[in-house]
């Protein structure tokens, strides 16, 4: 099954994450309020995946994370550079700084595909999605890469995903949400618990 479009409107999925508070506020309530802030700048949540909780890498690094994947659609979706901007915006309302990759956060909005786009281009997307796990921790691509070269790595990522869009198919491995997902080892999938 291909990725459920509706007739006219182009869909994305976005991936949420925080482990601090913002002005007080768990992270719970700050993902809540990023999805308020996306409807009001136009786009329309269709699915939300509900919070999840996921341990911080390393073990005891600091709080847990709270993920969650939301399936949106909207006209600013035509644009991937103006979404990227929309995301980098309400996660900086929210107090995010971009000091440390992979550091703690008070939100994080990931753009992780629109519609079966691959973007800048084919051949860009699999080298990064290809990057050995060592390279990783070292380069950073410095453009959107879609779909988000890590998808089927992470299990905080793929297990809010598999409820809002488990049949989208990635356009570049020819699997779905759910196939990606089952393909993670029991242990990463078991790290991610509803709340």
């Amino acid at each position: 099954m291909k990725f459920p479009l509706k007739q006219g409107s182009v869909q994305g999925l976005i991936a949420f994450g925080a482990n601090l508070p913002c002005k007080g506020a768990a992270p719970e309530v700050t993902i809540a309020a990023a999805l308020a802030a996306l409807e009001q700048a136009g786009l329309t949540v269709q699915a939300f995946s509900g919070l999840f909780r996921t341990p911080c890498f390393p073990v005891g690094a600091g709080p847990d994370y709270v993920n969650a994947a939301a399936l949106v659609s909207g006209a600013v979706l035509d644009d991937v550079a103006a979404t990227l901007a929309l995301l980098h915006r309400i996660e900086a309302d929210f107090g995010r700084t971009r000091a440390t990759r992979w550091g703690m956060r008070t939100l994080d909005m990931d753009l992780l595909a629109v519609g079966e786009s691959v973007w800048p281009d084919a051949e860009t997307q699999d080298r990064w999605r290809l990057l050995p796990p060592e390279a990783q921790a070292k380069e950073a691509p410095g453009q959107l890469i879609l779909p988000h070269p890590r998808l089927q790595d992470r299990a905080f990522v793929l297990v809010p995903l598999a409820v809002v869009a488990p049949d989208w198919v990635h356009p570049r491995l020819g699997l779905t949400i759910s196939a990606m997902l089952a393909a993670l080892p029991l242990a990463d999938r078991a790290e991610v618990v509803a709340i």
